[in-house]
């Protein structure tokens, strides 16, 4: 998954739902859910996501979507194996940009 954010210090909700193609709402909902989100909040109650945070949707979303695991077992993943499953995620991430690069590449020939 390839996520399409400008580099900030702070993104809205509204930013973060567009970039992951998901309402706003789900974001809200795994706030709660999960203990690894915890977005900043101004005196309007505004969210603001740091790069961090868009980090750990990033993951959540992967468990959750791409993968299929419950809630539950994604908190319980997150738990137990969070250095590697985050490791994992990173590699894959990078293979993906590479694999993106080289088909630029090949189109362009």
């Amino acid at each position: 998954m390839h996520i399409e954010l400008p580099e900030k210090r702070y993104y809205s909700i509204g930013e973060v739902a567009k970039a992951f193609n998901v309402n706003a709402s789900l974001l809200r909902f795994w706030e709660k859910e999960f203990n690894v989100l915890q977005p900043k909040k101004n005196a309007k109650g505004n969210r603001k996501f740091t790069p961090e945070d868009i980090k750990n949707l990033k993951l959540i979303y992967h468990l959750v979507k791409e993968r299929g695991f419950t809630l539950e077992g994604a908190k319980i993943h997150l738990k137990e194996e969070k250095k590697e499953t985050l490791n994992n995620f990173e590699i894959i991430g990078k293979l993906e940009g590479i694999k993106q690069q080289l088909i630029n590449i090949k189109n362009q020939l």
